[in-house]
């Protein structure tokens, strides 16, 4: 018999008095996975995440997380997960060394076990020269792998990561991909939010692709873009008058295109059929062009 997934949710429904931030979803994360929730703020991401971790309630619908009901459930649920919140919590005050064992405690990390716990956490954010350091010392990207690593001090079956690299500068988000690959080669399930598109095609075995608190497409990334962009997409740029004539031209061939300042996208561009597009440079489609394709609106 299959374990029941690590996430699972069915039609479940929130709203914030006027404003329906999840509206009936849907959604099933396997165990042992890479899941993505990609999407612009206000997409439903953040209420996703905040339903798994109890912090709120669904209206109506079904929530389980690594098999155990919410809210009746959440304590158990909680003691098997491990969360990484997007503000920076850390308590400044402690160095890098007591934050995990502050958090070992917390999270009931038998006493025996808590040196062990500590010294995995240090490795794993790769701090173990940093252990005696005040946490108010700590770079940017020092600190995000701290809470990454504080939320697996008790080795939870799932974490899940809120926005993990939102902020950061390109290099320090790459540092964080490999502390994440890690953990889920470690066979961890990880659940993340993001609106990073190459965060996404970089880590998750699956993305759900949220748009107005509903799941509009989900598979792997590239096969979400095989089946709703095409293998290429054309980038034509020029003057105000040429793009409107491409676009037009483009529009009236089926195809699909977006602009964005002087340059235009054309989507399925390998079904152009032999037209001359001279100005035209292709390239791989990207999540973006999926995310676009499906709610015609433009990802931060």
């Amino acid at each position: 018999m299959n374990p029941s997934p690590a996430v699972l949710l069915r039609d479940v429904v929130k709203r914030f008095g006027a404003i329906t931030a999840l509206d009936h979803l849907d959604l099933e994360v396997p165990r042992g996975s890479c899941f993505g929730l990609l999407g612009p703020n206000g997409a439903g991401k953040s209420t996703t995440m905040r339903l798994l971790t109890g912090q709120a309630v669904a209206d109506s619908g079904n929530v389980e997380v690594l098999g155990h009901r919410l809210p009746d459930e959440s304590r158990h649920a909680r003691a098997a997960s491990g969360v990484v919140p997007q503000i920076d919590n850390l308590d400044d005050e402690l160095t890098v060394a007591e934050n995990l064992e502050v958090y070992a405690r917390l999270q009931r990390v038998p006493k025996g076990d808590r040196d062990a716990a500590v010294t995995r956490g240090l490795h794993t954010a790769r701090l173990v020269d940093r252990a005696d350091t005040p946490a108010s010392e700590l770079s940017g990207g020092m600190r995000r792998r701290l809470l990454i690593a504080r939320g697996m001090v008790h080795g939870p079956e799932l974490v899940l990561l809120d926005e993990p690299t939102v902020g950061l500068d390109p290099q320090i988000r790459q540092q964080l991909w490999a502390t994440i690959a890690e953990i889920r080669a470690a066979g961890v399930t990880v659940l993340m939010s993001t609106h990073y598109i190459e965060e996404a095609e970089r880590l998750c075995d699956e993305v759900a692709v949220m748009h107005e608190g509903r799941v509009v497409a989900s598979g792997h990334p590239a096969e979400l873009i095989s089946q709703l962009v095409g293998r290429e997409v054309l980038e034509v740029a020029g003057e105000p008058t040429v793009l409107a004539e491409v676009e037009a031209e483009a529009r009236a061939g089926g195809l699909r295109t977006r602009r964005s300042g002087t340059t235009i996208a054309v989507l399925d561009a390998e079904h152009l059929d032999g037209q001359s597009w001279a100005d035209g440079e292709r390239r791989a489609p990207t999540l973006e062009d999926v995310f676009v394709v499906l709610t015609g609106e433009e990802l931060a």
